[in-house]
């Protein structure tokens, strides 16, 4: 690997030398079909699953038959066929995504471990501790291991954390630990395979920290002048593989001329996967392949009720049916979430769920966003449905990084599915300030791998929620706080879906075009109904990515004038992508400017006449009549 990318072969690569005895061991120590989450310094637990030497060749090189066709590099992906989930740049992501993996089996009544490996410095992040503290109060069978270098990049333990071992901390979260010469292959093997041989017939997690050295720089380009003198050889001489060759050839087990053979072999297999990889051909790109490998393949059967039998639901009340019937439907369904068992969830969106479907269903969490979320993906790499409730659309913020960057990029990078919805009440209009009234939505808008529903009546709540569930593929599923008990509709009593990515006319006129979504929607009506001389399309999205180009540019060839209205700021909101391809690409059917409005840019204030005057309700009215006139 080294040669390979002093030749420029390959771009980047993170040595393991000085460590392989952690990788080797523990993977040993697990069986095949146990998932692995490995880090930057773990190429031995590939290679000692079997992994095909030219695939690992060819992923390096970012070429076709690697595992994420040339989208990612290093060890940022996955095999399902070898039971590993590599890792993503930001350090400790994956210790909550082992977490979900572990709760699966646990749902399953299978006796298997789950292990994931963080180095010293990724243990400083948060998702340590989140992950650490979910895995003990739900009794997780997850290993997490440390290799325990003394290093984050440049800088020492003495800067990095106030302890003398790893070991210590198991206590506070009320887990075992273990400690292990991470040096010392047998030491390893035999460390892991105790633990998780416990946790197979016990389910709980056990922390074990791998003592060790990186003998080479973070990566490459770093180098290891910020070393003391003296330090490499020092630990060059514990080397784990001339160790284990020396103390073979002491058992008499390991003659050398064996150990050449070995070697000669192993050398030859090594040049024959790289000169399969330099083969191999470049990848293309293709930008169509690029953008639908984005998603996985979902043809949508749209489910309509089966009878015409009715209720009158609040839009609150849509929501926890659509939940209910979804429990049912899918058997293996998850919802996860602050408060939401016993006490309903803090809007009692999952009152009464917990007695008909169990805790094991329905669990309350910790406050750790961020662990759940990595939890939910984990459970969907296990083929488990998932729901988390975000308290408040606003804490989603403490789980950013694992949607943004983990969930929403799943499926593209290596082809796994995220079957992960997240539900996040959001929306002012209630007195709640700047911490419980933000809307979100535009955040995610932006970031590709992810569905977007915003419904504004109870009917397309429970269908959109139900068509989120059902698809395959990560949602953020937006439910507007002052829309749970102001709105009531007649809702079908069985199980139906709305299509995903289709817009909904709520009137229809010659006038104008409106656009907007979620509590827009009724702004929007109460306005038309004060002003009779105005006659407007408005258009519900209920889906923002994708949203319904094709209703919109209907609309507008029509009418000739267009203005979008939502409840987020207004710089940077959707309506401005919106406005810009309307212009775009509607420009020849337009009569007036584009307009839109939005909230003030300014945070969600408390008080309600500060409140009123951010959100854009009047605004809206007065550019509304300035349009039609002009």
């Amino acid at each position: 690997m080294l040669i390979l990318l002093r030749q420029g072969k390959i771009s980047k690569w993170f040595s393991g030398y000085g460590q392989e005895a952690i990788s080797v061991g523990a993977t040993l120590a697990m069986t095949e079909d146990e998932y692995i989450l490995p880090m930057h310094r773990n190429l031995g637990i590939f290679t000692t699953r079997q992994v095909p030497l030219h695939r690992l060749f060819a992923q390096f090189q970012g070429k076709v038959s690697g595992f994420t066709k040339g989208r990612d590099r290093s060890f940022h992906f996955g095999s399902k066929e070898h039971h590993l989930v590599g890792m993503i740049s930001h350090l400790g992501a994956q210790l909550g995504v082992a977490d979900g993996i572990a709760l699966a089996h646990q749902l399953k009544g299978q006796q298997k471990a789950t292990l994931v490996i963080s180095g010293d410095g990724g243990a400083s992040e948060g998702d340590f501790h989140e992950a650490l503290n979910l895995a003990a109060v739900w009794q997780l069978p997850v290993i997490f291991l440390i290799e325990n270098n003394h290093w984050g990049l440049s800088t020492p333990s003495s800067e990095q954390f106030n302890m003398k071992t790893f070991a210590q901390k198991g206590p506070g979260y009320g887990i075992q630990t273990r400690q292990a010469n991470g040096n010392n292959l047998l030491e390893v093997y035999h460390t892991v395979q105790e633990a998780a041989e416990t946790i197979r017939q016990q389910p709980q997690p056990i922390l074990i920290e791998c003592m060790t050295f990186r003998i080479r720089g973070h990566e490459e380009a770093s180098g290891t002048k910020y070393y003391p003198e003296g330090l490499i050889e020092e630990w060059s001489k514990k080397d784990p593989i001339s160790n284990f060759e020396s103390f073979l050839k002491d058992k008499k087990i390991l003659s050398e001329e064996k150990s050449e053979a070995i070697k000669s072999e192993l050398n030859q297999q090594i040049s024959e996967a790289i000169n399969l990889a330099n083969e191999e051909e470049l990848v293309k790109a293709e930008t169509n392949k690029e953008i639908n490998d984005l998603f996985a393949s979902y043809q949508p059967k749209i489910t309509i009720p089966k009878s015409r039998r009715k209720n009158t639901l609040r839009f609150v009340d849509a929501i926890s049916e659509g939940l209910k019937q979804s429990l049912i439907r899918y058997p293996e369904l998850v919802i996860m979430g602050q408060d939401i068992a016993e006490y309903g969830g803090v809007f009692k969106v999952t009152e009464g769920l917990v007695e008909t479907f169990g805790k094991n269903r329905i669990r309350n969490t910790p406050i750790c966003e961020s662990a759940v979320l990595g939890a939910a993906l984990g459970l969907s790499i296990q083929g488990v449905k998932a729901v988390v409730e975000m308290q408040f659309a606003d804490f989603v913020t403490c789980g950013f990084n694992q949607i943004v960057n983990n969930i929403a990029m799943s499926h593209y990078r290596w082809g796994q599915l995220a079957d992960v919805v997240v539900r996040m009440p959001t929306g002012a209009g209630v007195g709640a300030g700047p911490y419980h009234s933000q809307s979100t939505e535009a955040w995610f808008f932006h970031t590709p791998g992810l569905k977007i529903v915003y419904p504004s009546n109870p009917y397309d709540a429970k269908g959109l929620l139900n068509a989120a569930i059902e698809e395959t593929n990560p949602f953020l599923y937006f439910e507007h706080k002052a829309l749970y008990r102001s709105k009531t509709q007649n809702v079908p009593q069985d199980y139906y879906t709305v299509e995903v990515g289709k817009a909904k006319y709520i009137s229809k006129g010659e006038d104008l075009t409106i656009i907007t979504y979620g509590m827009g929607v009724h702004w929007a009506m109460d306005i038309l109904d004060e002003l009779d001389d105005i006659e407007a399309d408005l258009i519900d999205l209920r889906t923002l990515v994708p949203w319904d180009k094709t209703t919109v540019e209907q609309s507008i060839k029509k009418t000739g004038k267009a203005i979008i209205l939502h409840e987020d700021n207004l710089t940077g909101g959707i309506g401005a992508e919106i406005a810009a391809w309307i212009g775009e690409y509607c420009f020849l059917s337009l009569d007036a400017p584009v307009m839109r409005e939005g909230s003030l840019d300014t945070p969600v204030p408390f008080a309600k006449s500060l409140e009123d005057n951010f959100l854009p309700k009047n605004r809206f009215k007065e550019k509304l009549i300035e349009l039609h006139q002009f």
